[in-house]
């Protein structure tokens, strides 16, 4: 009895709140929808911001690396260098890097924080899919932007070659770190988009079948992709970029495909046992 009367009144509403968001199967009312989505955003936020923190002190190192190809570039008759044009210009670079550094090393808070926020309105067997996506999808963003960064010199040394001898290239850092952030998503994304595809089959917006069709459509792409990457025509950088995708792009296939086997099975077993009941 003394311990039901010492209870503190927060703990109390806080055990009336969660008692309410199990009540109805599961299903919250607007407002708690909002409460907790507010929540949620505050907490990946502060995880943003702590990162953003990391990403001040790492920025040297950061710039250094990023900027090397530049700086790295040697030709006798060409000149390039990264300058400053505006007063306030190192500082707006500073916080534009400290922030990607903080989104990229904070995303297994934010990344948590929205399967926090959607894990509730999920079933058993969504919840496996979607911890799946995100186990396979983060590991093979950070291959997309480690390929990136491997390939970044010679894309580089490729576009400074093309200035006509006897002329510099004197680049605004706002402006390189832009193209070089570019790449990276360019190349993260297109380690993830075999994930996605897989993710929309078993959501059963799109057969295996369709997604075998648009193979010229994705051999085109992965192409494009490397000719991008390596637009010096290296052939061996080429096919290293586009050896890796083509491989998950048909390990993609080939899941959709045996995705859509096991659903045909599962309608076929329910039409029979429907066909049994009716029997």
């Amino acid at each position: 009895m003394a311990g039901t009367q010492d209870e503190d009144p927060r703990t109390t509403g806080r055990r009336r709140r969660k008692r309410r968001r199990r009540d109805a199967e599961g299903k919250m009312p607007l407002k708690e929808h909002l409460r907790e989505l507010r929540n949620r955003l505050i907490k990946a936020c502060l995880g943003i911001v702590v990162g953003a923190v990391a990403g001040f002190f790492l920025y040297d190192t950061i710039f250094a690396l990023l900027s090397s190809p530049v700086v790295d570039f040697d030709d006798v008759d060409r000149s390039t260098e990264i300058a400053f044009n505006t007063v306030g210009q190192p500082l707006d670079l500073m916080i534009r890097i400290s922030l990607f550094v903080g989104i990229v090393i904070s995303s297994p808070v934010w990344l948590y924080q929205v399967w926090a926020f959607i894990m509730p309105g999920l079933q058993k067997k969504e919840k496996r899919y979607a911890m799946g996506f995100i186990a396979a999808s983060v590991p093979l963003f950070v291959i997309g932007i480690a390929m990136a960064y491997v390939v970044l010199p010679q894309a580089i040394r490729f576009f400074f070659t093309l200035n006509p001898e006897g002329t510099s290239n004197i680049i605004a850092p706002d402006v390189y770190f832009t193209f070089v952030l570019h790449l990276f998503l360019a190349f993260g994304i297109a380690m993830v988009i075999p994930v996605v595809l897989v993710g929309v089959n078993m959501m059963g917006l799109i057969t295996g079948r369709r997604v075998l069709k648009s193979w010229r459509g994705t051999l085109m792409f992965i192409a494009l992709i490397s000719a991008m990457a390596a637009p010096g025509g290296d052939a061996i950088t080429m096919f290293f970029i586009a050896g890796p995708l083509v491989v998950l792009f048909g390990v993609a296939i080939v899941l959709c495909l045996l995705n859509d086997k096991r659903r045909e099975k599962r309608v076929a077993a329910r039409e029979a046992a429907n066909e049994d009941l009716v029997a």
